[in-house]
């Protein structure tokens, strides 16, 4: 795991710019701790920083150049496959001074050409250039499980893993106020656009092509074969499906366990992290496993299962126990490091999950990606009996004037259950597409809208978010939510959170659920195969009963709440009254409705707050990153 930066120009590069690169490298420290390298050619500067994982010896730093000096990479991932792939290129002639997988990657591109992309099985955004065609190729993963962004201008074009060495090259940092309209809503930025005009994201499965000239080709190299439409001809038993998933799933953690350094599993307690470590400790012995509980919310705290699975498997298990106060320690962190707005406070305790871990391996599998694929949410469950028209629906339908006048908020189990309930009664009378991205959203359209002073151009922002229902406008699977919450929420907010915390700590994350075979079967399936009216993920939980605690089972999906709002009203209110949402900084800041702000500040203390407590924290995240990056 590392990080990326580079600058392709027309023109020689600059002192200057050198200058930049090193910056910009110097930002990326907690991706790469262990090494750093430069290489400078004529119209083109490229950096590495390392996290060392595979042939931690120094001949495996980067950039790396091939033995005859035509090809240089920079590359910030794993690929698990790379020892089949190396056998390949031995058999034609390819010979190898390092054992890793990064000298894999030169000599691939050069055998195969861009082709070498569909072989590899693995996360990575990287970029190659090749001197002799002085060209110079970018791509990304298939799903961006690792980020890459990029700012394109008529002399040059810069690219980074992380918006704040991007920065570094004196980029135009204008809102683009589609982002920010976005992102107020789902509290973070869809690919792939930013919150910066001038700055997008490489898209997942792609690749681009720059010339000596600077010009761009943008090419896909990977597209899932789903299409809104199951072959029902061709669908496996309900039997045999669970058997293809539990051995596709296997293989996918057996790769993802190759390691130089020591490595565990995330293990919360629910089923995704549990299989993932039974399925590892098959293959490792005394492996590691980490877990978080919270003192202060034993509701929400699954260490109990976690250690019934850790006992079964016998594994070298670590709990660590957080308080409230824990998690408001790593606040300051969390933001600091965060360089572009994102407000998903699940990231807090991923934050201090990822620090406690670093502390004992390099290398931790999770469990992320099981919910998107199978249908693992609460609001799956709502979108299931939102399509059934049946008596549940009509009644929650029925009960919505009374549910508009009840307390709603997250800080209690009736007040939560009104606002779900309320919520779906919103939700069950619109379109797909419309209760889709109300049910993905903590704050609706108007009242964004009526947040902000200078208002997002209507045409650009329906185009995009158009662009991210499209499978959903004539929808009649529910595999077409499985789909989107692929492309929307996984890739922006989950896969976002987890890089962003455990790179925060120096800590390479690896996700077997997102193994592109396992994802390409999964959109096989029929949706009743992952859900019906008893059970979600039901794929997922019937073929590991056998295999798990029966403990594990029968009980309700906890999730995680972060104490926002009693902080808000103890420890982060000076932050919020006298600094972030004070009327000076509002006023100063010119972007949003002031009599809004004080209205939501007002929700927290009333005894209705809805969603105050996560519209405050979204302004609080956007507004501590204004005052680093902008004001």
């Amino acid at each position: 795991m590392c990080g990326i930066v580079g600058i392709s120009s027309k023109l020689p590069i600059t002192d200057a710019e050198w200058v930049q690169l090193k910056n910009a490298s110097d930002r990326l420290q907690k991706r790469g701790p262990d090494n750093s390298g430069l290489k400078r050619f004529e119209r083109l500067g490229l950096a590495h920083r390392r996290l060392s994982i595979l042939d931690t010896t120094a001949s495996a730093n980067q950039p790396m150049t091939d033995l005859i000096g035509r090809y240089t990479i920079i590359f910030n991932g794993e690929i698990y496959n790379y020892k089949r792939i190396r056998s390949d290129l031995e058999k034609d002639g390819y010979s190898f001074s390092t054992t890793g997988d990064t000298e894999v990657l030169i000599h691939a591109y050069d055998r195969y050409g861009t082709a070498f992309l569909n072989k590899l099985n693995g996360f990575f955004a990287l970029a190659i250039y090749d001197q002799v065609e002085g060209s110079l190729l970018i791509a990304r993963d298939r799903f961006g499980i690792k980020p890459l962004l990029i700012s394109i201008s008529e002399d040059r074009i810069v690219f980074a893993s992380e918006m704040k060495a991007l920065l570094e090259f004196d980029i135009a940092r204008e809102i683009d106020h589609s982002s920010l309209y976005t992102y107020l809503q789902l509290n973070y930025i869809p690919e792939p656009h930013s919150i910066f005009k001038d700055v997008k994201k490489v898209e997942p499965g792609h690749y681009l092509i720059i010339n000596d000239q600077n010009k761009i080709q943008k090419i896909p190299f990977y597209q899932s074969n789903y299409s809104g439409d199951i072959d029902y001809q061709s669908v496996p038993s309900y039997e045999e499906a669970q058997e293809t998933f539990i051995s596709l799933l296997e293989d996918s953690v057996q790769q993802r366990l190759v390691s130089d350094v020591p490595l565990g599993t995330f293990l919360s307690g629910g089923i995704d992290s549990s299989l993932i470590t039974t399925l590892a400790s098959r293959h490792v012995k005394n492996l590691n496993t980490f877990s978080i509980g919270f003192k202060d919310n034993p509701h929400f705290d699954e260490t109990e299962y976690a250690l019934l699975v850790a006992k079964k498997c016998k594994t070298n298990h670590h709990v660590f126990s957080l308080t409230n106060d824990d998690l408001f320690q790593s606040l300051e962190h969390t933001l600091n490091y965060i360089d572009e707005p994102f407000a998903d406070s699940s990231a807090l305790a991923v934050n201090a999950l990822s620090n406690e871990t670093a502390k004992h391996v390099k290398v931790a599998l999770s469990g992320d990606g099981a919910d998107e694929l199978f249908a693992g949410y609460n609001k799956h469950r709502g979108e299931f009996y939102s399509r059934q028209k049946g008596i549940k629906r009509f009644l929650i339908e029925k009960m919505k004037p009374i549910l508009e006048s009840m307390p709603k908020s997250r800080d209690s189990k009736l007040t939560n259950l009104f606002r779900k309930l309320h919520r779906f009664s919103e939700g069950s009378s619109l379109s797909q597409s419309e209760r889709y991205w109300l049910w993905a959203s903590l704050m609706n359209e108007a009242d964004a809208a009526n947040l902000m002073l200078k208002k997002a151009k209507p045409d650009v922002y329906l185009k995009r978010k158009n662009q991210h229902l499209s499978i959903l406008a004539n929808s009649t699977d529910f595999n077409d939510v499985l789909f989107t919450d692929v492309k929307l929420v996984l890739l922006g907010d989950m896969l976002r959170k987890v890089d962003l915390m455990s790179m925060a700590n120096s800590l390479e994350v690896r996700t077997p659920f997102l193994d592109h075979r396992l994802v390409d079967f999964a959109f096989t399936l029929p949706s009743q195969y992952k859900i019906d009216s008893k059970m979600t993920k039901r794929i997922v939980q019937d073929a590991s009963k056998n295999i798990l605690p029966a403990e594990l089972y029968n009980r309700p999906k906890k999730g995680f709440e972060v104490p926002l709002l009693n902080w808000f009203n103890r420890e982060l209110k000076s932050l919020i009254f006298d600094d972030l949402l004070s009327e000076s900084f509002i006023k100063n800041q010119n972007l949003f409705n002031l009599s809004y702000v004080n209205n939501l500040k007002d929700q927290l203390t009333s005894i209705n707050p809805k969603e105050a407590q996560g519209n405050i924290w979204a302004l609080l995240v956007f507004n501590s990153w204004w005052k680093r990056y902008i004001g």
